[in-house]
């Protein structure tokens, strides 16, 4: 089988690497297609996952132009390489190309709020894959698995935390730590929604009780340049595994905490509009979810107050991993006999 994955976020690539592993023992081909967004290029290569570049990745009115532009490039890497799958995460473009030829799309989603592209991508998909817990009926092309997106790859069967990077930053294991995570809300589902908005104050209460690390998708000036993380992308999950806490407006860093068994803290005013959110909030506790920034920063506190925090999620993990699969291997056995 020959099966073309296109790329468009960091999130994705470690999202399918396992999988393209997978299916390469297997004997099947992957060819990679992807853009230039953050560190996602910097992932492939430090992953040594071949790919094909497409384009940088843009925001706003510009989003319109790329689409078309990906599309083009797209039809001419199906008609090259002749796959028998093309398949991406909310992939508009391996929906819009196996509409107008013989191949078949599978589209993986785990977001509630992306309306536009739901509206140019699903009516053109044969497979659209999500979460048991997400909250929308998409019909008879929907494929429910129980679990998540984040457990492709921090699954135990598959991630294994290494302690080596904390002595990159001069920390060692039982050391306290938050990680804050910033996005640039600068996604077309973004628009008219916001996160953190006193970022300066979370950092200054917070390292009373610890570092403070932050990963952001903008530039925020000189006053935070110290607090940043200066570890090779691959290894943000290792620190997430050891972090105190995790405390961000990102949603897919919010998600990997929580299955790390990191309590996890999410600024955001799209709080509540994601069944995941709400499954690992309300289900299993791993999740603490907020409007507003206020409120959330007491709550940090509180946590990073209590020296017992780790050990309870810890144990709230453990009853996930318990209900949850592994969803490398589902994605492997449904891929592999899909045609």
């Amino acid at each position: 089988m020959r099966v073309i994955i296109d790329i468009s976020h960091p999130a994705h690539v470690h999202f399918f690497k396992n999988f393209v592993w997978a299916m390469e023992k297997r004997g099947h081909e992957i060819i990679i297609t992807a853009g230039d967004k953050e560190v996602t290029l910097k992932l492939l290569e430090n992953y040594g996952l071949k790919y094909r570049f497409t384009c940088k990745r843009t925001t706003g009115y510009k989003l319109i132009l790329e689409v078309v532009k990906r599309d083009l490039q797209m039809l001419k890497f199906v008609r090259e390489y002749k796959p028998d799958i093309v398949m991406g995460i909310a992939s508009t473009i391996a929906a819009h190309v196996s509409s107008v030829t013989n191949v078949k799309s599978i589209v993986f989603t785990d977001t509630e709020h992306t309306k536009l592209a739901d509206m140019i991508t699903y009516p053109f998909s044969d497979s659209i894959v999500t979460p048991s817990s997400y909250n929308k009926d998409l019909g008879k092309k929907q494929i429910r698995y129980d679990g998540y997106h984040e457990l492709a790859y921090l699954h135990p069967n598959y991630f294994k935390p290494n302690p080596e990077v904390l002595s990159e930053i001069g920390l060692q294991e039982g050391d306290p730590f938050t990680v804050l995570r910033f996005v640039s809300w600068g996604a077309c589902h973004d628009i008219g929604h916001h996160g953190i908005e006193n970022k300066i104050e979370f950092v200054k209460e917070l390292e009373k009780y610890g570092r403070v690390l932050i990963t952001s998708e903008s530039d925020l000036g000189p006053e935070f340049e110290k607090y940043k993380i200066k570890v090779s992308p691959e290894k943000l999950h290792d620190l997430l595994h050891y972090a105190t806490l995790h405390v961000g407006d990102g949603g897919t860093t919010a998600v990997e905490s929580a299955v790390l068994g990191t309590p996890s803290i999410y600024i955001s005013s799209l709080a509540g509009t994601m069944g995941n959110f709400i499954e690992l909030e309300e289900k299993y506790g791993l999740m603490l979810s907020y409007k507003d920034s206020k409120d959330a920063l007491e709550k940090a506190i509180e946590l990073a107050k209590n020296p017992n925090t780790n050990d309870e999620w810890n144990e709230k993990r453990n009853q996930l991993l318990k209900d949850k699969i592994d969803v490398t291997s589902f994605m492997v056995e449904f891929v592999s006999k899909y045609c």
